[in-house]
C-alpha cells in the first residue's frame, strides 16, 4: 500500500503568520509615514534618517511588548479554562461525558454513536477532548506569547527598513515620492501575500492596504509641511 504523505496546512502556522503580516504592515506604514512627515518639513537627509531609525526601534519594541501582553492574556485565559475543565472532570466525570456526547450529537452523530465516541475519547484523554471540542483549543492555535512578540518585532523592523533604504538612496529633492513609491509597492506585495495565504481576493486586499497607506502618508506629509512652515 502506498504510504500517504502527511499534509501541510497554513493554519498550522497561523499564529506567527498573523503576527508577521501585521508587524510588517505596521512597519511599512508607520515608518514611511514618519519619514514622509519629517521630510515634508525640509530637514537634512540625516535628520530624516535619524527620525526613521528612532521610529523603527521604538515601533519594534512597542510591537513586541504589545503582542506579548495581548497573547499572554489569551494564554492566561486558556490556562484558566483548562484548569476549570480539569476540576470539572474530577468532581463530575459523568456530567463531562454527557456534555461531550452532546457536542458530538450536535455535530450530526446519532445519540448512541455520540456516546460511544465520547466514552472512547474520555478514556484516552478527556481533558484534551474537551479542550479541542468544547473550548476550541488545539496545539495549532494555542497562544505563544514569546513567538508572537519576536515575530512582530522582527517583521516590523524588516518592513520599516524599506522606506529607510529609500531615504538613503533617493536624491533629497525626490525623497518623499521615492519613500512613497517604495512603501506602496511593499504594501501591495504584502497585501497580495496575505490574501494568498488566507484564500481571499487579492485585488481587494491590495487595494485596501495601499489606500490606507496613501491616507497615512498624505496626512503626515501635510502635518509635516504645516509644522515646518510654522517652525
Amino acid at each position: 500500500m502506498k504510504q500517504r504523505v502527511k499534509e501541510k496546512h497554513l493554519v498550522e502556522r497561523v499564529g506567527w503568520l498573523r503576527a508577521a503580516i501585521m508587524g510588517a504592515n505596521d512597519g511599512i506604514v508607520s515608518i514611511a509615514s514618519l519619514v514622509v512627515g519629517v521630510a515634508a518639513a525640509n530637514p537634512a537627509r540625516g535628520d530624516v534618517l535619524l527620525a526613521g531609525i528612532a521610529g523603527l526601534m521604538a515601533g519594534a519594541m512597542s510591537m513586541a511588548a504589545g503582542e506579548y501582553v495581548s497573547v499572554s492574556s489569551q494564554a492566561d485565559t486558556e490556562k484558566a479554562d483548562l484548569a476549570r475543565e480539569r476540576h470539572e472532570h474530577e468532581i463530575d466525570p459523568e456530567g463531562e461525558l454527557i456534555e461531550l456526547a452532546g457536542i458530538y450529537q450536535s455535530r450530526g452523530l446519532e445519540a448512541k454513536l455520540a456516546m460511544d465516541v465520547a466514552r472512547q475519547m474520555m478514556a484516552k484523554d478527556g481533558i484534551a477532548a474537551h479542550a479541542r471540542d468544547e473550548l476550541g483549543l488545539s496545539p495549532v492555535n494555542i497562544a505563544q506569547p514569546l513567538q508572537a512578540a519576536a515575530t512582530s518585532a522582527l517583521m516590523f523592523a524588516l518592513g520599516a527598513a524599506l522606506p529607510l533604504l529609500a531615504v538613503l538612496w533617493a536624491p533629497v529633492n525626490a525623497m518623499i515620492p521615492a519613500v512613497g513609491a517604495a512603501a506602496l509597492l511593499a504594501l501591495a506585495i504584502l497585501g497580495g501575500f496575505g490574501a494568498h495565504i488566507g484564500g481571499a481576493p487579492k485585488v481587494r486586499a491590495i487595494t485596501r492596504v495601499v489606500f490606507w497607506g496613501v491616507v497615512a502618508m498624505v496626512a503626515t506629509a501635510l502635518i509635516g509641511r504645516l509644522v515646518g512652515a510654522v517652525v
